[in-house]
């Protein structure tokens, strides 16, 4: 009973993110069709098929066409070499096979340092010279055979990829950007909450900014991923570049934010832009999290005018203060902190339009293919 208690857990969580159970379907289908077409074809080392099929079966199509790439052009450079070493270089010896190994690792490890694509030709160049069954068949047939296997499994885990549940990868970049955007939405509370309450929120900051590091690398990964997708006409999706420079260019000018709500703002200042300044947050927040669900599912973005409104209602308050007799009382440090946040949120609105025609863009540009998911 203890046991499918944990089964059940166990699927509870899976249940939470079917993206990751498409994937473990596709790499298991991909492994046993691999093993399949191995045993039809009777290849006598089928086994290097499989793990390839499971390799270059990746979370979107565009990752599994980069690891099938970058797979193929590996094993062709170290199987081609390796073999010629060895067929030339006698290695029967330990001191023949240790020569032999040096001479096969030395440029191939040198080709992966400078080019990463090529990172597996030194693991195939050693299993050319190891393994008995090079040996047996010969070098020159093993060095075919490995090759073709590698090509197999390139080919089936690609089409695995394309056919079995496929998720597009600028599905997968616009889930992070969406990600991206409602992690930000909550950045501006905290901000919003040491401006006006003092920097009682630094410990949900320092968690909060790896999170948002983190979903703004998974989706340049991702972006990386579509835009391969997109070379290969896998896809007609809009080009994913000007989408993540957004979302950098918004990250710093939140940074930016940041900085100018270090400190809270003195009482009076408080009492003259308090109210603006809750409007603005609540519509800022508004937007940012109707931004991520418009990202989220490939639809047109929110209508800005509510935050727009809030926003110059904002800055007519803050300009107000310029020649304020309050403001000449109050320290210098206290004139630069209001005009940096309004020239902070004067940057962020700037970029937020920027981000709210890229959301245009890419729901003008969705595809049955890429909003399935």
């Amino acid at each position: 009973m203890a046991f499918l208690g944990w089964i059940g857990r166990a699927w509870d969580r899976i249940g939470l993110r079917p993206a990751d159970m498409k994937l473990a379907l596709r790499v298991t289908v991909a492994g046993f069709l691999a093993f399949v077409v191995t045993k039809v074809i009777g290849l006598p080392q089928g086994y290097w098929a499989v793990i390839t099929a499971v390799v270059v079966t990746q979370a979107s199509v565009g990752g599994s066409l980069k690891a099938a790439i970058e797979r193929f052009s590996g094993t062709l450079a170290g199987a081609v070499y390796g073999g010629v070493v060895a067929a030339f270089v006698p290695h029967d010896s330990p001191a023949g096979l240790g020569l032999a190994i040096v001479v096969a690792l030395l440029p191939l490890a040198l080709l992966a340092a400078v080019r990463p694509a090529f990172r597996v030709a030194p693991i195939t160049a050693l299993i050319m010279l190891l393994p008995p069954t090079g040996q047996a068949i010969g070098p020159l047939f093993s060095a075919f055979d490995r090759v073709l296997e590698i090509t197999l499994g390139n080919i089936v885990g690609l089409i695995v990829s394309l056919l079995v549940l496929p998720a597009r990868a600028h599905t997968l970049m616009t889930e992070a950007a969406a990600k991206v955007v409602s992690l930000n939405a909550e950045l501006i509370s905290l901000f919003i909450d040491e401006l006006t309450a003092g920097p009682k929120g630094r410990e949900a900051l320092q968690q909060l900014h790896p999170r948002i590091r983190a979903a703004l690398k998974k989706a340049e990964a991702a972006a990386d991923e579509a835009a391969r997708e997109r070379r290969s006409h896998l896809t007609d999706a809009a080009d994913p570049e000007p989408l993540i420079r957004t979302l950098y260019r918004v990250r710093h000018d939140l940074v930016m934010i940041g900085r100018a709500a270090s400190s809270p703002l003195p009482a009076p200042i408080l009492e003259r832009l308090g109210p603006t300044l809750t409007v603005l947050h609540e519509r800022t927040r508004e937007l940012l999290l109707g931004l991520a669900q418009a990202l989220q599912h490939r639809k047109p973005p929110p209508d800005p005018g509510a935050f727009q409104a809030a926003f110059h209602a904002f800055i007519g308050a803050t300009e107000a203060l310029r020649s304020d007799v309050l403001m000449q009382k109050l320290p210098g440090e206290t004139f630069g902190q209001v005009f940096a946040l309004g020239f902070a949120f004067e940057q962020f609105k700037k970029d937020l339009g920027d981000l709210l025609a890229r959301t245009e863009e890419l729901a003008l540009r969705s595809t049955p293919e890429a909003s399935e998911r």
